[in-house]
């Protein structure tokens, strides 16, 4: 499992996980797109931001593996703001490769792409 050295841990401020300290024994937490209604905690909002700011900041248009970040954090962005690079993606994998959607991204986070 490749670690992002660097990366923010977490949201400041609060305890919202952007990362983890070590793998798992049994193997990486399955990735799955988790659905976001309009009817969220700010709290949780301001995070999804913050996780997909830092994601940005450190990756760029660039595809990365999913290493040491957090899956609970990936699963509420897999999907939309986050895209799988290839067929042969698995979910378990710490090794998977994905990628920012910066056109959707834009749509749902404007702020992060307007330096605010």
């Amino acid at each position: 499992m490749i670690r992002y050295r660097g990366f923010p841990s977490r949201l400041p401020s609060s305890d919202f996980h952007f990362t983890i300290r070590r793998p798992n024994k049994s193997g990486a937490t399955k990735l799955v797109k988790r659905e976001r209604y309009a009817d969220r905690r700010f709290a949780d909002r301001r995070a999804d931001e913050g996780f997909l700011r830092a994601l940005w900041e450190y990756f760029g248009e660039e595809s990365f593996e999913r290493g040491n970040l957090d899956a609970g954090r990936l699963s509420w962005l897999l999907g939309r703001e986050v895209e799988i690079v290839d067929d042969s993606f698995d979910p378990t994998d710490y090794e998977a490769l994905l990628k920012i959607n910066v056109g959707r991204a834009m749509v749902s986070f404007p702020s992060i792409f307007k330096g605010e």
